[in-house]
């Protein structure tokens, strides 16, 4: 702020405080006066673009912080906020680029590090981001999210000793860091100890708790009480957790079923393809979460020909941009979309998705919520194959209950809410598997545990891949594995998985609602 006078620059930090609290625009009356009055001053321009940044307008945002960084070359603060706008507004190289820049001009700025090893990370990066995220821990020992995202990213490499150093140091600063016990509770392979459970424990019976923390910590509670056998307790501790997730954002079944059955009579007339093959390099694994997707994935990426690329949201993207442009809501527009139409959504989906291809010819994409679009992708991309990942649904299901899920509202919080997710999830697959069976394989968990070769060599030839001994090693694959199942898919395969059967008429609600599917079944 040299060069501004008091006046100013208290008018710079009411500005300031202005977009801290989401007033954009009071924020801009006050920076278009300073601006005027000082059209050179950089740290306007920089604050201007913050606040172009959260209101959406990314172009906007970026020409700004160009103006603010030609005044300042060597503002570390600038580049951290341009690169922020560039990677919002889809610039992904460009804004690690700058990033990267920030690093180098001020290798003691924290924020620069963190963001860039945060969107190495979201890009899959997970090596990169690690370096990146524990420089940004070193210089700021307090910045918690350095701490969650080195672990995070550790984990997904298998570090999980590294991955856990960093969740107990969050929890030196912060006892009660939720995102540090879910870190800690989802290593499946080093259950949390007695002392853990009374810690969790302790700090739960804290009044002064955010939602968040409380959440997180519930689930963590679960897990490690069920490692220790004592099951009611850990029922409760998770029905507690679910239970307030639920407040926040209810989920509604019936509307979901209607949504479902209205895609399911709309999808029955789609265009015959412009051109069958097209994706034919996309494996997409969907289904249920905890369904053994993960599992399928690592099988598919330690094959030569195939990089597993985990849950990627650019189907939903591509499909949320049409909606977009057609100003309607899916399925509203589908009567209306060609067969060139979804030709070209398609070829969107393979230029959003083709770093994943550099090294390898094809890749797999397991958001497992993308059974929705199944049959979008017998007109968007044909030639694509897909894994239906199917495990004992009372399993699964229980398996749900016990995960936090971070996008709300979420079926998985109340027992009767998912039977009847597992219900409009089947009966959809059902129509769309008949109609194209020679793209759609069911893969089932239990079948892949009594005979694992054979079901190996099945999926592969699905899949159109010759048969590799690697698949057979899939624990030995060197990958970054982005789910809560990082821990378990580095190991052999195991039998001793099911876990339901403990907790008796506990879920006997979730029993009635799988039973009733069985019956119409």
């Amino acid at each position: 702020m040299h060069g501004l006078s008091a006046c100013e620059r208290e008018q710079l930090h009411a500005a300031a405080r202005a977009i801290r609290d989401g007033q954009f625009d009071a924020a801009e009356r006050l920076l278009d006066q300073l601006h005027r009055l000082v059209p050179r001053q950089a740290e306007v321009l920089r604050l201007k673009g913050i606040a172009a940044t959260r209101r959406g307008r990314f172009d906007e945002a970026t020409a700004v912080l160009r103006r603010a960084l030609a005044l300042a070359p060597d503002d570390a603060l600038v580049m951290n906020d341009l690169a922020s706008a560039l990677a919002q507004r889809g610039d992904t190289d460009e804004a690690l680029t700058t990033w990267r820049q920030a690093c180098v001009v001020a290798p003691d700025y924290p924020m620069a590090w963190f963001n860039l090893g945060r969107n190495l990370q979201q890009l899959g990066n997970s090596e990169d981001a690690v370096r990146a995220l524990e420089r940004a821990a070193t210089l700021a020992p307090d910045l918690l999210p350095a701490h969650i995202l080195s672990g995070d990213a550790l984990v997904h490499l298998g570090r999980f000793g590294d991955a856990a150093a960093h969740y107990r140091a969050a929890l030196a600063v912060h006892p009660a860091c939720g995102d540090a016990w879910r870190g800690l509770g989802n290593i499946k392979t080093q259950p949390l100890s007695t002392g853990d459970v009374a810690a969790l424990q302790a700090q739960l019976a804290r009044p002064d708790l955010v939602d968040s923390d409380r959440i997180a910590m519930g689930f963590a509670l679960g897990k490690a009480l069920e490692d220790h056998g004592r099951h009611p307790e850990a029922f409760a501790a998770l029905a507690e957790a679910n239970a307030r997730m639920r407040r926040l954002a209810p989920w509604q079944a019936a509307g979901f079923s209607a949504y479902v059955a209205q895609l399911v009579e709309t999808t029955r007339h789609l265009p015959a393809p412009a051109d069958p093959a097209l994706g034919d390099e996309v494996i997409f694994i969907v289904g249920l979460p905890r369904s053994g997707s993960t599992l399928f994935e690592q099988i598919l990426a330690a094959h030569p020909q195939v990089a597993g690329a985990s849950e990627l949201d650019d189907l939903d993207a591509v499909i949320a941009e049409e909606s977009n442009r057609r100003r309607q809501p899916l399925p509203a527009w589908l009567p209306a979309a060609g067969a060139e139409d979804w030709a070209r959504l398609g070829r969107r989906y393979l230029e959003r998705t083709a770093r994943w291809r550099t090294r390898r010819p094809r890749h797999t994409d397991k958001l497992p919520e993308n059974w929705l679009h199944t049959a979008l992708l017998a007109a968007m991309l044909p030639g694509a194959r897909i894994v239906d990942a199917r495990r004992d649904a009372l399993e699964a299901g229980w398996s749900c209950f016990k995960q936090q899920f971070y996008r709300l509202p979420h079926f998985a919080c109340d027992l009767a809410d998912i039977a009847a997710y597992i219900q409009d999830y089947e009966r959809a697959m059902a129509a769309w598997r008949a109609a194209r069976p020679q793209r759609v394989r069911v893969q089932r968990y239990e079948a892949l545990l009594e005979r694992p070769e054979d079901e190996i060599r099945a999926l592969l030839d699905f899949c159109g891949l010759p048969f590799d001994p690697a698949c057979l090693d899939f624990h030995r694959a060197m990958r970054s594995v982005r789910t809560p199942s990082a821990s378990q898919v580095r190991q052999p395969l195991r039998r001793d998985t099911a876990r339901a059967t403990h907790y008796g008429m506990l879920l006997d609600p979730l029993r009635r609602g799988l039973a009733a599917i069985a019956t119409e079944r």
